[in-house]
């Protein structure tokens, strides 16, 4: 089968197609015949092999153990393990695989869920990551609640787009913070207000929010807490610094160790890749309160354009690469 792959860490450079041999399922696992898959920065993450402790981690230390990039994905389901009960071959499915940029790939049954019928097979392949990420960090960490005022910070990327909308949806009345060439886009998803960084600063408004959603940002604490009321909630999802060994992670832990000793909440989280958050997002998927903000499509040929197009800054929500026939909507 093709696959984009690497035989070692670093740029683009390292990015090339070739024929590898198809995965076969393991304990708990199946066989996805790959149409769309998204493309985010944690693709990046594991292409360059940094911040160097993701090498530590179990991804190989000199070069990447799984030479095929890829998370995200939507497909059909071509093959399962004797173990798998909740699928079987030719359902249409989405959520989180490995190895997703090639023609086939495996997935735990646990990290997918059935294709909302209403989306095509790229909309579905821009979903799960960054999708539950914002989910996450909305629901379960922000505990955003009607009225409440919340800031999004890296509004227009993968994980932003989604975290407006959802904020919308559980009732925060929500400011979206984002570059001059993004305003049109986090408007058009329901953000009421909307800060351009490179006019205004969100922390000198004078302005306070019950809940910040820090999405990819780098605001240090100090600046995220001037705009915290008393008792408010930040969520630290991200953050880049380009350091090869912490890579922003330690914001990450001043807040942590910072937020017994202050009033406000001051969080982070690693997040939870599993079926039942991809099923709480189907019904708000197919009732289009929300949707994928898809910048570009690539074909899977292109990978290293569309990873360079990401590292630019230029992406107005997802980038998806195709592979199968994508585009199509599934079947009622």
């Amino acid at each position: 089968m093709l696959a984009m792959t690497q035989t070692g860490y670093g740029s683009t450079e390292v990015l090339q197609l070739r024929e590898v041999d198809k995965p076969e399922p393991s304990d708990g696992e199946v066989l996805i015949r790959v149409e769309a898959a998204g493309l985010d920065r944690g693709v990046w993450h594991l292409m360059a092999g940094l911040p160097y402790p993701i090498r530590l981690a179990g991804y190989g230390v000199r070069a990447p153990k799984n030479p095929v990039l890829g998370m995200d994905v939507a497909g059909v389901i071509e093959s399962v393990d004797h173990s798998v009960t909740r699928f079987q071959p030719g359902d249409e499915v989405f959520g989180v695989g490995r190895g997703t940029f090639a023609q086939y790939a495996v997935a735990l049954e646990r990290k997918l869920a059935p294709k909302p019928a209403s989306l095509t097979f790229e909309q579905a392949g821009a979903v799960p990551i960054s999708a539950m990420t914002a989910l996450q960090a909305v629901r379960d960490h922000g505990r955003v609640r009607p009225g409440q005022k919340v800031l999004v910070t890296g509004a227009s990327g993968g994980v932003g787009t989604y975290a407006v909308q959802l904020a919308k949806v559980y009732g925060g009345d929500v400011t979206a913070v984002c570059s001059t060439s993004k305003t049109d886009l986090v408007r058009s998803l329901g953000a009421d207000h909307v800060i351009d960084y490179t006019r205004e600063d969100f922390a000198a408004s004078g302005t306070q929010y019950d809940v910040i959603l820090d999405i990819g940002g780098n605001a240090s604490l100090t600046r995220l807490r001037r705009a915290l009321t008393p008792y408010g909630t930040a969520v630290i999802v991200g953050g880049e610094t380009g350091g090869r060994w912490l890579g922003g992670t330690d914001r990450l832990l001043r807040a942590r160790a910072l937020s017994p000793f202050v009033r406000q909440r001051l969080t982070t989280f690693v997040n939870s890749e599993r079926h039942e958050h991809l099923r709480d997002l189907t019904p708000l998927l197919e009732s289009g309160q929300v949707k994928p903000a898809i910048d570009k499509v690539y074909p899977l040929a292109e990978t290293p354009t569309a990873v360079q197009h990401l590292l630019d800054g230029q992406a107005r929500g997802k980038l998806v690469i195709t592979v199968g026939a994508g585009g199509r909507p599934g079947a009622d």
